[in-house]
C-alpha cells in the first residue's frame, strides 16, 4: 500500500468517525435540554442499536452484491447528512426519534463499507489496517476537541444545542462527496445467494454447543447492557455536575483506548483470556462506582479516572472477545462468528441497555433533579454480578497466552 493510498484511506477513516463522534457523545445533553425524559433519551439512542441490527442485511444482501462500496457509501452519507441537518432543529420527541432512526439506517452500514474499501487496497490487512483504523479514533477525538474549542471560544452552551448534530451533518456531506473519489471497490458477492442465516451468523451457533463459548456469548450480551449507560448518559451527567469542556475531556477515553491497545500483548501473556475478560468487566464496576462518588471537588479524580478507564473497559473485554472468538471458530465460520458477536453486543445488548438505562434515569429523577449516585450504582451492581458469574463459570480452553499475544501484536502493530 503506497503512501498516497494510505493517506486517502486515513482521511476516509478520520471523517467516518469524526461524524459519529460529533453528535453521539453530546446528544443526551442536547435532548435533556429540550425536555426529553430519561426514557426518551434512551429510546433515541436505541435507534442506533436498531440500525446496527439492520445494517448487516443491507450490506450483505444488497450493497455487497450489486453496487461498488464507495458509491453506496457516498450516497448514504449524502442522504444521511441531509436527514441529520433537518432533524437537528426538531424538538418533538416522536419526529426527532424517527429522524434519527432514518439517519442511523444510513450511517451504520457505512461502518462495514469503509472497512471493505480499506481491505480491497491492502496487500496485508493484518498489518496495514490498524494504521488506517487508528485515524478513525483520532477523528472521534478531534470531534470532541472541536466541540470544546467552540464552547470555550464562541458558544458556551454548544453541548446543549443542536450545533454538534449540524456539525456531523456537514461532515457527512463532505464524506459523501469524498467517497466518490475513493478507489473503486466492486461488489464482492456478485451472483452469490446470501441468506438471512448467513447475515445473522447462524453458522456460528454451532460454537454455542461448547459451554465456555456459550457463557462468553451470554456475558457479552449482559455486559453490553450497563455499557449503554456510559454512552447515553455520561455527557449529560458531567454537564449536570457543572464540568466545563466535557466533550473534549471525554476524548481521554479514546486516547486511553489507543494506549491500552498497544499494551494488550504484554497484558495477554501475563493474564490470558479469562483474566483479560474479567478485568474488562470489573473495570465497568469501578468506573460506575467512581462516577457515583465523583464530584468537582476533592473527588474530581474519580470522574477523570472513570473516563480514562474506557481503554480497559473496551479493549480488555471487546477486543479480547473478538480475538477469543476468532480462535474458537474454524476458518469457514470466522466472519460469521464475528458478525454474530457484533449483533449480540452492539445490537441486542446495547439496545436493551438503552431502553433499560433511560427508564432507570426516569425512576430516579424527582422534580427534574437526577439522583446520579443511585443511577450509577445500578449498572455497577449489574456489571459486578455478571463478572462474578463469569469468574465462576468460564474456562478458557483455547490456545496459549503466547500465541494469543502474537495475534494481538500483529493486529495492533503500526498503531
Amino acid at each position: 500500500m503506497d503512501a498516497k493510498i494510505y493517506s486517502r484511506l486515513s482521511l476516509m477513516m478520520f471523517l467516518q468517525f469524526f461524524i459519529w463522534g460529533a453528535w453521539f457523545v453530546t446528544l443526551g445533553t442536547h435532548l435533556g435540554n429540550i425536555g426529553f425524559s430519561g426514557s426518551q433519551i434512551g429510546y433515541t439512542y436505541l435507534m442506533n442499536n436498531i440500525a446496527a441490527i439492520i445494517s448487516p442485511f443491507f450490506v450483505g444482501m444488497i450493497a455487497d452484491r450489486y453496487f461498488a462500496s464507495q458509491k453506496v457509501m457516498g450516497v448514504l452519507h449524502l442522504v444521511g447528512g441531509a436527514i441529520m441537518y433537518f432533524s437537528a432543529d426538531i424538538t418533538a420527541a416522536g419526529p426527532l426519534i424517527l429522524g434519527l432512526l432514518f439517519y442511523n439506517l444510513t450511517y451504520m452500514p457505512t461502518l462495514a463499507l469503509v472497512n471493505a474499501v480499506s481491505f480491497q487496497q491492502m496487500e496485508s490487512p493484518d498489518r496495514q489496517f490498524p494504521r488506517v483504523r487508528v485515524w478513525g479514533t483520532i477523528g472521534w477525538i478531534v470531534a470532541g476537541l472541536v466541540i470544546t474549542l467552540i464552547q470555550f471560544k464562541f458558544f458556551g452552551d454548544v453541548e446543549k444545542s443542536s450545533l454538534p448534530m449540524k456539525m456531523a451533518a456537514i461532515a457527512s456531506i463532505v464524506m459523501g462527496l469524498y467517497s466518490f473519489t475513493l478507489p473503486n471497490t466492486p461488489p464482492q458477492n456478485v451472483g452469490k445467494e446470501i441468506t438471512v442465516g448467513e447475515v445473522l451468523g447462524v453458522k456460528a451457533l454451532r460454537l454455542m454447543k461448547e459451554r465456555s463459548f456459550f457463557i462468553f456469548v451470554l456475558c457479552s450480551l449482559l455486559i453490553s447492557i450497563p455499557l449503554a449507560f456510559y454512552y447515553n448518559f455520561t455527557n449529560l451527567f458531567l454537564n449536570d455536575l457543572g464540568m466545563q469542556g466535557v466533550a473534549g475531556k471525554q476524548t481521554m477515553g479514546q486516547m486511553s483506548e489507543v494506549i491500552f491497545m498497544i499494551l494488550m500483548p504484554w497484558f495477554f501473556v501475563r493474564l490470558g483470556v479469562k483474566k483479560m475478560l474479567l478485568v474488562g468487566m470489573l473495570a465497568w464496576v469501578v468506573r460506575y462506582a467512581f462516577f457515583a462518588n465523583g464530584n468537582l471537588g476533592p473527588n474530581a479524580w474519580m470522574l477523570y479516572t472513570g473516563i480514562l478507564l474506557h481503554g480497559v473497559c473496551y479493549d480488555f473485554f471487546f477486543v479480547t472477545g473478538q480475538i477469543y472468538t476468532d480462535r474458537k471458530a474454524s476458518k469457514d465460520i470466522r466472519a460469521s462468528a464475528q458478525g454474530f458477536i457484533a449483533l449480540i453486543t452492539y445490537g441486542v445488548g446495547l439496545g436493551i441497555g438503552s431502553a433499560f438505562g433511560g427508564n432507570i434515569v426516569d425512576a430516579f429523577t424527582v422534580n427534574g433533579v437526577k439522583d446520579w449516585r443511585t443511577i450509577w450504582y445500578i449498572p455497577a451492581a449489574f456489571a459486578a454480578v455478571i463478572a462474578l458469574f463469569f469468574a465462576l463459570t468460564f474456562k478458557d480452553t483455547s490456545r496459549s497466552r503466547e500465541e494469543a499475544a502474537v495475534e494481538i501484536q500483529s493486529a495492533v502493530e503500526g498503531v
